[in-house]
């Protein structure tokens, strides 16, 4: 039942925002009416950003999923400057709404999800701690990269990784302790309002092209045999961390694809077919997007390619369990992690 209330949610997202959004504007015109209808359109968008997550997590199962998510819209709000009673009114609205339009029976587990999130609220922090926190020999090096980047100074950040290279630092530690705590600290700027999306985006690019100028390297490793396609779902945007697996695998001595982002199913498959793949490693970072993985994963067991199937992601390191829930063979953590898993799995 929590899975076709799920499906019936993502059917009728855009009316049920729409109607959340309505009740907000009329029971307090006072606090929205300033904003007028630009601000209007980013509370529907906010509104049906929720309906997604609270869909993913019913078809889960899992509640983590979700209230996971409103800790971060709570932080994320808090940077914004909006009220702290912006998101438990927003909650209480998509409550009345949903108890209204589903079934008794189906609108159970969803009320039920939305109080867990509702008491979750308050525990939630608005403050985050930080990311280079100066518990690796490398996190010196990770604070002035970043410093760099923001700094819009790709050059100087280039120089720095090259140089630390060159010096003797292994790739897999600059890959662990300066580029993964930096795309996590930078995620944190930008959700706490200290950075644009602009910015952010401008660093990830730099990071990725500075890890191109590690290739050489990264590709001299001996190969094995195994195979590797790693790829990230259809409208899955976020490929660093797939690109990242990507990379340690091949330095194991792995025969890698990477796909990139946005891959529709279909090229998926062809790849999987064509590269004639042990494994397939998928990433999802963004919640909304495990349908999609669900959908990879069916679909290529239908195919009878006999691929086994590893996944990893934001979703999956907040809810232990998801990884089986949707059909996957194995999870793993980080891209560090990855390897041992995979190993296992062709074993």
């Amino acid at each position: 039942m929590s899975a076709q209330t799920a499906h019936w949610i993502r059917d009728h997202a855009d009316a049920l925002a729409e109607a959340i959004v309505a009740r907000h504007y009329d029971l307090e015109s006072e606090v929205w009416t300033p904003y007028g209808e630009p601000g209007r359109r980013k509370s529907v968008r906010d509104a049906r950003y929720h309906l997604e997550y609270l869909a993913e997590a019913l078809d889960a199962g899992d509640p983590s999923l979700f209230t996971a998510y409103l800790a971060w819209v709570k932080a994320l709000f808090a940077g914004l400057r909006f009220s702290d009673t912006v998101l438990p009114t927003t909650l209480e609205y998509t409550r009345l709404v949903l108890a209204e339009r589903l079934p008794d029976k189906a609108a159970t587990p969803v009320l039920e999800m939305i109080q867990m999130g509702q008491e979750s609220l308050a525990a939630a922090p608005v403050s985050i701690p930080g990311y280079l926190d100066g518990d690796t020999p490398l996190d010196h090096l990770a604070q002035r990269y970043l410093a760099a980047l923001l700094a819009g100074d790709r050059i100087r950040a280039s120089r720095m990784i090259l140089e630390a290279v060159e010096q003797g630092t292994p790739v897999r530690e600059i890959y662990l302790h300066v580029f993964q705590p930096c795309q996590h600290e930078l995620g944190r700027l930008w959700q706490t309002n200290q950075i644009s999306v602009a910015q952010e985006h401008y660093c990830t690019a730099a990071t990725q092209l500075i890890m191109s100028q590690l290739y050489p390297l990264i590709f001299a490793a001996a190969k094995k045999g195994p195979r590797l396609v790693a790829t990230c779902v259809g409208g899955e945007l976020h490929e660093i961390g797939a690109r990242m697996v990507a990379d340690f695998f091949e330095m194991d001595g792995w025969d890698t694809y990477f796909l990139g982002a946005n891959t529709p199913t279909e090229s998926v498959l062809r790849d999987v077919h064509e590269r004639r793949a042990d494994v397939l490693a998928i990433s999802c970072t963004m919640t909304f997007h495990l349908e999609r993985v669900r959908e990879v994963i069916a679909t290529l067991r239908a195919s009878g390619l006999p691929v086994r199937v590893l996944v990893g992601g934001y979703p999956f390191n907040i809810a232990p369990g998801l990884w089986e829930k949707i059909g996957a063979d194995g999870y793993a953590p980080n891209a560090q992690a990855a390897i041992p898993v995979a190993e296992r799995l062709i074993a």
